[in-house]
């Protein structure tokens, strides 16, 4: 039988499991045995004996366990931090200060600022990271930098 696009298809599903004289009765087209005969089985990932694909691709990367957590932040973030009043200016601005005001995770370890944006507020600031143009642009405000020592 030929279909073309304008006639409708009356196709009903097949009902396996309604006596032997429905041609798909007793086993339900199964067959015998075996696990796949089984309901709630789903052989993942198995191609017939073929070498599976997540064996034959490589294995790249890890997750380093002893990955340092940064928190960073932009000249803007702070600066919009100041103008919406969630901090003060005149307010040390360190990763412990931050983990108070729950503006950051507490499993973050390291503080960077980048210098995306501009500061006009005085800051007094301790960090463990930061970049050139954030420095000349923290100085250029009158603010004052600690940089931590690194942790090793």
């Amino acid at each position: 039988m030929k279909l073309n696009n304008l006639q409708k298809t009356n196709f009903s599903k097949m009902r396996v499991g309604r006596g032997i004289g429905s041609g798909k009765g007793k086993t339900s087209g199964r067959g015998v045995k075996g696990q796949k005969s089984r309901s709630g089985v789903a052989i993942k990932s198995f191609e017939g004996g073929q070498m599976p694909l997540f064996r034959r691709l490589p294995k790249r990367g890890f997750k380093s366990i002893n990955k340092k957590k940064i928190a960073v932040f932009n000249l803007s973030d702070i600066q919009n931090f100041i103008k919406n009043k969630k901090i003060k200016s005149s307010e040390e601005f360190n990763i412990k200060f931050l983990k108070e005001k729950k503006m950051i995770k507490k499993d973050f370890n390291l503080l960077k600022i980048l210098g995306k944006g501009e500061i006009k507020d005085k800051l007094k600031i301790s960090i463990d990271f930061i970049s050139k143009s954030a420095r000349s642009k923290i100085e250029k405000a009158g603010g004052s930098i600690n940089i931590l020592k690194k942790n090793k």
